[in-house]
């Protein structure tokens, strides 16, 4: 530590003799210390100390009102002071007393008369120690805003992957890949009208565009077929719900286990008709639930290379005809009230999930392919 760096420190000497007051501020000022501050009473330590933390406190053992033991065991109960040096005056230069000085939080011990050397080296030393504190704290702080610069860098990485995965899968008969950001869009908007907290919102729209990342393994002759599917065809076209259940299986992270229960039930019927496990009501996953109707509306009104676009009012008559046999009446109404709030106004307004439900479930139903 350069001793420049030592004069700039802000010291505070405490002590109800003047004399010894005047002596300690023209040690210090010799020694080239120049942002000194004293008082010969100790029950003023505690507003200078507030008004300007000191890097080290000179302080007096004997003194009316408050002696130096406790000024010191006051300092250490504050967090911002704990780690301030605190070095104690006395005539009493007894082992005892050094030891009770000591174990109070004190850091140093000098025994009057003051020596000036010794006060000058003795100074020097804990200002160095506190001078390293603080540049191993700043050191610290940086260390731990490099790592939560690092942790963030990593999470908008996995998170760009999962998208890039959903994008690989969807190129495969939506070379524009836009299919998968709406449904993120609108099944995050659809998961705040249902009242659900801004977290699971942010995860759902995260995971709901892998809903179909399970067509990488469906071949293109039937993923890309023109026509109505063979029954042998659709049953093949229907794995794609549990081959993107497997691709997303076994992650620790809340996301990918959403996104996992999304692939896998996407295409489950709120009357139990759906694939792959016919699974039914609240028994499918709340966010495959959501994404389900946002899936059918937009693989519907957007025009794939096997089908054309329908129009917006044809798909908003499907989804209605379908309340209570493909989507859960909740969620579907909640949907059309979002995109046609006109068609429900004779409708009475449906209550929203049950926060076990949401919690414990994530989910979703498509077009049919």
């Amino acid at each position: 530590m350069q001793q420049t760096d030592l004069n700039d420190a802000r010291i505070i000497i405490v002590d109800d003799n003047p004399a010894n007051v005047e002596l300690l501020e023209h040690i210090l000022e010799h020694a080239g210390y120049s942002n000194i501050r004293s008082t010969t009473d100790p029950r003023a330590v505690f507003d200078m100390c507030e008004a300007e933390p000191p890097d080290l406190l000179l302080l007096d053992l004997m003194m009316p009102h408050m002696d130096g033991m406790e000024v010191t065991e006051r300092l250490q109960e504050q967090e911002e002071l704990v780690h301030v040096p605190v070095a104690i005056l006395t005539s009493d230069g007894s082992r005892e007393a050094k030891k009770r000085a000591l174990s109070r939080g004190a850091k140093d011990f000098m025994t009057k008369p003051l020596s000036p050397s010794e006060v000058r080296l003795r100074v020097a030393n804990l200002l160095e120690t506190r001078f390293l504190q603080l540049e191993l704290q700043r050191q610290n702080e940086h260390l731990e805003d490099r790592v939560e610069e690092r942790t963030a860098e990593l999470e908008d990485a996995r998170i760009e992957i999962l998208e890039r995965l959903a994008l690989a899968a969807e190129y495969r008969d939506d070379d524009t890949g836009e299919h998968t950001k709406r449904v993120g869009a609108e099944s995050a908007r659809l998961a705040v009208a249902l009242g659900l907290p801004p977290h699971e919102v942010e995860v759902i729209r995260r995971a709901a565009p892998l809903h179909d990342v399970g067509k990488i393994g469906i071949p293109d002759e039937i993923l890309l077929k023109p026509g109505k599917l063979t029954t042998e065809e659709f049953e093949v076209m229907k794995t794609h719900t549990t081959i993107g259940a497997q691709i997303l299986s076994g992650s620790r992270f809340p996301l990918l286990r959403m996104a996992e229960a999304i692939a896998l039930n996407h295409h489950e019927n709120w009357n139990g008709s759906g694939y792959p496990n016919g699974t039914r009501g609240t028994d499918i996953p709340l966010p495959a639930r959501i994404v389900s109707v946002v899936d059918v509306f937009d693989s519907l009104t957007h025009e794939r290379v096997y089908k054309e676009a329908w129009p917006a009012e044809r798909a908003l008559d499907l989804i209605q005809e379908e309340i209570e046999n493909k989507f859960d009446p909740t969620i579907a109404h909640a949907y059309l009230r979002i995109l046609a709030p006109e068609r429900l106004e004779d409708t009475p307004s449906q209550a929203r999930p049950e926060p076990e439900s949401e919690t414990a479930s994530i989910g979703a139903t498509g077009g049919e392919k």
